[in-house]
C-alpha cells in the first residue's frame, strides 16, 4: 500500500516504515492535525462546542443552566488532554485547542456559522456541521472516526445532563434531560453515525 496517500507524505514510505510504526499490512495509521486541511481541522476544532451548543439550543435553561452546560464542553476538552485513555486524534485536537490560534479559529468559525441565528437555527446548524465532521472523519481518519465521534456524543450527553430542565428555582423539581434534549441527542447520533 502507498502510505503517502493516507498520511499525506509526498513519497511512498514503504513496508519497512509500516513495520517500524507498528502497523500491520492493511492497517491505517492514526490521524493527526497534518492529516487534514486547515478548513477541515477548524471544523474539527469547532465540533466539541457544537456538540454542546446543539443541546443547549434545543432547550435553553436560563443563565445558570447555560453556564453549567457550557462548562461540560470545556471540561471534556481539559479531560481529553490528560486522560491516558483518550484517542490520539482527540488528544491532538484538545492540545491544539489550548493554543490561542486554534481557539480563535474555532471561535471565528462559529461566529460565521451562527451569526444572527435563533436557538432552533443554532441547533440545526450545529447538527448539520456535526454531520460534516462525521464525513471528514470517515474520509480522512477512518481508524480514529469511531473514538472521535463517541467523544462528541459524550460531550452532548454531558451537556444534556449538566442542568435540570424545568422545575422551579435552581431547577428543583425539573428533569435531568428534557424531551427536546433527548430528541436532539437522537439527531446527533444520526448525524455522527453512532
Amino acid at each position: 500500500m502507498d502510505w503517502s496517500l493516507v498520511v499525506g507524505a509526498p513519497f511512498d514510505v514503504g513496508p519497512a516504515f509500516s513495520q517500524r510504526a507498528g502497523l500491520q499490512r492493511g492497517e491505517t495509521p492514526l490521524a493527526d492535525k497534518s492529516s487534514f486541511t486547515t478548513e477541515e481541522w477548524t471544523l474539527l476544532l469547532e465540533s466539541p462546542m457544537l456538540a454542546g451548543m446543539a443541546i443547549t439550543a434545543a432547550d435553553p435553561s436560563g443563565l445558570w443552566g447555560l453556564l453549567k452546560e457550557s462548562f461540560a464542553s470545556g471540561s471534556a476538552l481539559a479531560k481529553a488532554m490528560t486522560d491516558p485513555g483518550t484517542s490520539p486524534l482527540v488528544k491532538a485536537l484538545a492540545t491544539d485547542f489550548s493554543t490561542t490560534e486554534a481557539r480563535s479559529a474555532a471561535r471565528d468559525g462559529l461566529k460565521a456559522k451562527l451569526a444572527n441565528s435563533k436557538p432552533g437555527e443554532v441547533k440545526t446548524k450545529s447538527i448539520e456541521t456535526l454531520r460534516q465532521v462525521s464525513a471528514v472523519l470517515g474520509a480522512k481518519a477512518p481508524a480514529d472516526a469511531a473514538a472521535f465521534k463517541s467523544w462528541l456524543r459524550q460531550i452532548s450527553q454531558a451537556t444534556a445532563e449538566a442542568a435540570s430542565e424545568g422545575g422551579g428555582l435552581l431547577g428543583i423539581g425539573g428533569v435531568k434531560v428534557s424531551e427536546a434534549e433527548k430528541a436532539t441527542l437522537t439527531e446527533i447520533d444520526s448525524a455522527l453515525g453512532v
